[in-house]
């Protein structure tokens, strides 16, 4: 068995695509996940499965659409790569994690190349942005709320699926984990 995060973009945002924890839990509980724990609402589980990413986001997808008649981007990330995720954000200070303006935008592809070169070059003022294989380290300096640099622009410009989360966050569902 291997430990998994799935992270559901876009859910319970706005009183659109409504899902109660203990729905998602149920869900998983039928699709026969092992040890599952959410975290808040938005759409964050731990659990454990023998199956692969690939699959899990194909069952993931595929589930919530039967079941709430919606489709929601599933982002599935082992504990070992969220772990390294952590441990390589370059923006790490003590002020800037309590402060809530450390970011992950943690993506389910590799963007192509030629996307990534062009996109490397931009600035955004109150931003800063480390982009890796699987994961764009996103620092607001104002706060996530008024970035220009967010979620649906990443996904737009470099043809991905993506999803966000905060640093507390991350570290909350590693700690879960354990």
């Amino acid at each position: 068995m291997i430990t998994y995060i799935a992270f559901l973009r876009g859910i319970n945002v706005g009183g659109k695509r409504k899902i109660s924890m203990v729905e998602l839990r149920a869900l998983c509980d039928s699709l026969n996940l092992i040890n599952v724990q959410t975290y808040i609402q938005s759409g964050n589980v731990l659990f454990e499965s023998a199956n692969t990413e690939e699959g899990l986001v194909k069952l993931f997808t595929k589930s919530i659409l039967n079941r709430f008649g919606f489709e929601v981007p599933v982002c599935i990330k082992t504990i070992e790569q969220i772990k390294k995720i952590i441990t390589e954000n370059p923006y790490n200070s003590q002020e800037d994690i309590l402060d809530n303006k450390i970011y992950f935008v943690l993506l389910n592809s590799r963007p192509a190349k030629e996307l990534l070169v062009n996109f490397k070059t931009r600035i955004y003022i109150n931003e800063e942005f480390t982009i890796t294989e699987n994961c764009i380290y996103l620092k607001c300096n104002v706060g996530y709320g008024k970035a220009k640099l967010n979620n649906n622009l990443i996904e737009r410009e470099l043809k991905v699926l993506a999803t966000t989360r905060n640093y507390r966050t991350m570290k909350k569902m590693l700690e879960l984990s354990v």
